[in-house]
């Protein structure tokens, strides 16, 4: 499928697409799984959710990956799956089934290491839901489709560039300034930030088969060209060595 786009295009979900289908049903799933079990203090809660002293005393590596199904309540829940809805349908179809999950599941679990690292210098208690996921589709969003048109709280037309610019602003500063404490700005920005980075190691292009690992394959390639390069020199030089050496002077 072929896309055109415009500075004044507006597009937003279209046919659900299989990944972010499969995302939106295990997230029901789970959260019905959470209110049978007893909500916040039950044990699917207590077991998946990101904790951070759990993933290191108890090491609970998992809650890295599942604390990103699990949701605090309904609102919660329905917010971060229509905004999975209207900005991931796009990006899979633009990138394909298996690269979108891939990055989904990078900026979902990379933002938890962020909150990780975050609560060594300020503690803090359990993280669930997929906003870190999310935050990290929402800039590749902004770097696929720079100019389609997002309205900001329903109501201010923004390039998609300038929004995501926005919403990574008000994430920082909400961190700095310890407003919100029961949102994990940490995780926000993780997944930005994580997202961006994995981006620029393995850039998406539409139908592209990129391996995970090619960025080190492309260094241990130019390190093995530079070795080459070095060996034909010093060969170079010591045959040019024995021509001089042979030379007869009449």
């Amino acid at each position: 499928m072929n896309y055109r786009y415009t500075t004044s295009s507006i597009s937003f979900g279209g046919p659900i697409t299989p990944r972010v289908k499969m995302i939106i049903i295990a997230c029901i799933i789970v959260f019905l799984m959470q209110v049978i079990s007893g909500g916040l203090p039950g044990p699917i809660t207590r077991l998946f959710s990101l904790s951070p002293v759990q993933v290191v005393d108890s090491f609970f590596v998992w809650q890295l990956f599942t604390y990103v199904f699990l949701h605090a309540d309904v609102f919660h829940l329905l917010i971060n799956m229509l905004i999975l809805f209207m900005f991931g349908c796009e990006l899979e179809r633009y990138w394909g089934n298996k690269q979108f999950w891939r990055y989904f599941v990078v900026a979902g679990v990379g933002a938890g290491f962020c909150v990780m690292v975050v609560n060594l210098f300020s503690p803090q208690g359990p993280t669930l839901g997929a906003s870190g996921a999310i935050y990290g589709l929402l800039l590749a969003y902004g770097l696929s489709f720079p100019n389609r048109i997002i309205f900001v709280m329903l109501l201010f037309p923004v390039p998609a560039k300038y929004a995501v610019m926005i919403f990574g602003g008000i994430a920082f500063l909400s961190s700095i300034s310890g407003s919100s404490t029961s949102i994990s700005h940490s995780a926000h920005l993780g997944g930005m930030l994580v997202g961006y980075l994995y981006l620029k190691l393995l850039p998406y292009r539409k139908g592209s088969r990129q391996s995970w690992f090619q960025p080190i394959k492309d260094v241990y390639f130019e390190y093995k060209l530079r070795r080459a390069k070095r060996k034909f020199s010093v060969y170079l030089s010591k045959k040019a060595q024995g021509r001089d050496k042979n030379k007869t002077i009449h």
